[in-house]
Parts: structure tokens; C-alpha cells; sequence
């Protein structure tokens, strides 16, 4: 697989991803909206179909369109480590375009919107009790369990009399939309569970970019991106233990 070919499907994976990620945070976050104040359940919901749609669209290159995953398959032995920079910077550059086109497709409504500070929440994670070690161990936590599960989960292979055995593989990138909907309603209260980091950072800069008034909050923003890193190098090495089980 051709460098090229890495990041383009990439970064338009990921940029879907926080289109719709952000967009549902939009439409439950600013009042001119017709999702206004939907709750946690919307949110989480609207982030695991922007997971199926991103992933579905950056299947050639193999879906991963988050760096975590990017890393804990390196990590795991799956992808060869000089891929990896044109994984990651597909995938930061698509997130920060998906944000920016959000941005634009609810531009009214932010102009609207009579709570600048609420705003940051559209594009980019915080804790809901600010706490360095304890939000860490959240973020990693939670992209352990992603992680692993997508490196431990089967994909289709033969089966009695001809007929293949697809495993989870069966539900596709729907596996993977259930699984980020069952961490946000059970490990996404805290720290509003980023797993991401390309998906937090890069909507982050373009929050730090627009005209929306409020602030990106530079003192967190390398929480959300330290605790996947340590979740999905956790989830390689773990997965690689278990597989010699």
C-alpha cells in the first residue's frame, strides 16, 4: 500500500468522522438547533454512525482513521511501523477538515448562540472533574478496550463445507459503531471519551481557528491525545500476550 494511498483514504475517513462527530455535538450543544439539548444518549449515538460512516468510506486503507488504532496495530505487528506517520497525518489533517466543514454546515447557529463557552464541546473533549492522572487513566482505559477488541476481533475465514465463518466480522464496521456506542454510555462521563487523537486535536485547531469566541483550552488538549497512545500501546502488547496464550 502506497503512501499516497494511506493518506488520502485517511484523511477522508477521518474527515467524515468529525463532521459527523462534531455535527452531533453541534446539534445538541447550540439553541438555534433542532437537537438542542438531546443528551449524552444522542451524542454517543451520532459519534459510533460517524465511526461506521468514517470507516466504512476509509476502508481501502484499512479503516483505521485514528491514530490509537494506528499505533496499537504497529505496536500489535499488523502495520509496519513506516507506515505509520502517513496514517497519523492523514488522519490529523482529515479530522481539522471535517471540523471546519461542520463549522460551516451549522454556521448560523453558532453566530446565534448566546454561550460562546459551551461551544469548545462541539469540536473537542473535557473533563467534567479536572484531574491530570485520573483523566489519563480514563482516556486509556477506554481506547485500551476499543483497541483491543478491533486487534482480537476475527475477521472471516473458511469454514465447514465451503461456508465462511465471518465471526463479529458479519456486522462489518457496524461491529465497531456498537462498541464505541457501549464505551461512550459506560466510560464516557469523565473526560467525554476522546480515544482519538487526531479526533480531538485536530477539531481543537480549527476550534482555535474559527470565529466561535471561546477557547481551545491548550492546557488539557494533550490528555486526550497521551491516553489513547498509552491505551492502544497497552491493548498491542496485551493482545500479543493473549495470542501465545
Amino acid at each position: 500500500m502506497s503512501a499516497a494511498h494511506i493518506f488520502v483514504w485517511e484523511l477522508s475517513g477521518t474527515a467524515m468522522l468529525t463532521l459527523l462527530g462534531c455535527g452531533v455535538g453541534a446539534n445538541v450543544t447550540l439553541r438555534r438547533s433542532l437537537g438542542y439539548d438531546g443528551g449524552w444518549l444522542l451524542v454517543t449515538f451520532g459519534w459510533g454512525v460517524a465511526v461506521f460512516v468514517g470507516a466504512s468510506i476509509a476502508a481501502p486503507s484499512g479503516a483505521h482513521i485514528n491514530p490509537a488504532v494506528t499505533i496499537g496495530l504497529a505496536v500489535n505487528g499488523q502495520v509496519p511501523w513506516s507506515q505509520v506517520p502517513w496514517y497519523l497525518a492523514g488522519q490529523l489533517v482529515g479530522a481539522t477538515i471535517g471540523a471546519f466543514v461542520c463549522w460551516a454546515a451549522y454556521k448560523l447557529q453558532f453566530d446565534t448562540h448566546d454561550d460562546p463557552d459551551t461551544t469548545r464541546s462541539v469540536f473537542c473533549t473535557g473533563p467534567t472533574v479536572r484531574n491530570t492522572p485520573w483523566n489519563l487513566v480514563t482516556e486509556t482505559v477506554a481506547t485500551f478496550v476499543l483497541v483491543l477488541w478491533i486487534i482480537l476481533t476475527p475477521s472471516a475465514r473458511p469454514g465447514p463445507e465451503g461456508i465462511p465463518d465471518f465471526g463479529n466480522s458479519a456486522l462489518g464496521y457496524a461491529a465497531v459503531m456498537f462498541v464505541v456506542i457501549g464505551l461512550g454510555t459506560s466510560l464516557g462521563g469523565p473526560t467525554g471519551y476522546a480515544m482519538n487523537p487526531a479526533r480531538d486535536l485536530g477539531p481543537r485547531v480549527a476550534y482555535a481557528l474559527l470565529p466561535v469566541r471561546g477557547s481551545a483550552d491548550w492546557s488539557y488538549s494533550w490528555i486526550p491525545v497521551a491516553g489513547p497512545i498509552a491505551g492502544a500501546v497497552i491493548a498491542g502488547l496485551a493482545a500479543e500476550a493473549l495470542s501465545a496464550v
